[in-house]
């Protein structure tokens, strides 16, 4: 039985049956360690994401593709864009009944979804690829916001451990590994982010079909953002003993904000793009 009761035919979420499932999860979920995260198989009725699957046999032209050291070979596609099904599907984890649940669930009161899904979407990653370890973006400036809560939602049947792709949680100074997540059809993962809630999927994707890992990413805000916060891109740390490289550019912004006045920093940031330093 799936955890969230949801129609499939309209993509009503229960209510109700939402908000006592996050209740139910609240204590476990928060509890955890190094910072809250849950896991939960069966996640929504398998009706609903087999249609999603079947929507993207093909897809669009992707909105971002990455292909660097900290990220390659991954795509990023804009609900708005996909079949009618899938996009109503984002718009109904995007729903009061939905935030009810997360908000049950985590704790974190005043959930706020984003219409705009920046940095969302369907997430595809090829045969080849891998997203290292990282903590994400802090701070939606479109809208004022401070990042609080990722959901992801796996796409993939029949997945094993050995195909890659795992999603990896690690401790806070980054030297362990405290829990894996084979990205299996129908798996939600839902987790806190700040600036030193590491994870990522660092494992290359090795499918023997050449079949991608793919997953439904959304992001939550709280209206808690201010002056004296300080905001940041995708943050990556290498794992102890592998080669993964650290990311020099964000590392170089970094300082460059600390020292230079915020006008100055502005221009001078756009000069290195322009050149692609």
């Amino acid at each position: 039985m799936a955890v969230l009761k949801l129609d499939p035919d309209t993509l009503a979420f229960d209510a109700a049956q939402a908000k006592d499932a996050g209740r139910a999860a609240a204590a476990s979920y928060q509890a955890r360690e190094p910072y809250p995260y849950g896991a939960f198989d069966d996640f929504l009725p398998a009706e609903v994401l087999d249609r999603v699957v079947a929507d993207l046999r093909q897809l669009p032209e992707a909105e971002m593709m990455f292909d660097r050291p900290q990220e390659k070979l991954k795509a990023s596609y804009l609900p708005e864009r996909l079949p009618t099904y899938t996009r109503n599907l984002f718009y109904a984890l995007n729903s009061r009944p939905f935030l009810r649940f997360l908000e049950e669930m985590t704790g974190i009161d005043g959930l706020i979804p984003d219409p705009y899904f920046s940095g969302g979407g369907v997430h595809v990653v090829a045969n080849g690829g891998h997203l290292d370890i990282h903590a994400d973006f802090n701070h939606n400036g479109k809208l004022n916001l401070e990042r609080r809560l990722n959901v992801l939602i796996y796409l993939n049947k029949g997945w094993q451990k050995d195909y890659g792709g795992s999603f990896e949680i690690w401790n806070k100074d980054m030297t362990a590994q405290v829990e894996s997540f084979v990205p299996l059809f129908n798996r939600m993962c839902c987790f806190n982010t700040g600036s030193d809630t590491w994870h990522g999927n660092p494992e290359t994707v090795n499918h023997p079909d050449g079949t991608p890992r793919m997953s439904l990413a959304l992001y939550y805000y709280t209206a808690t953002w201010g002056p004296t916060r300080v905001s940041h891109t995708t943050l990556f740390k290498p794992r102890p003993g592998t080669r993964d490289q650290a990311d020099r550019q964000v590392q170089r912004a970094r300082i460059l904000q600390e020292v230079l006045p915020p006008f100055i920093f502005r221009r001078v940031i756009h000069r290195l793009q322009r050149f692609g330093f």
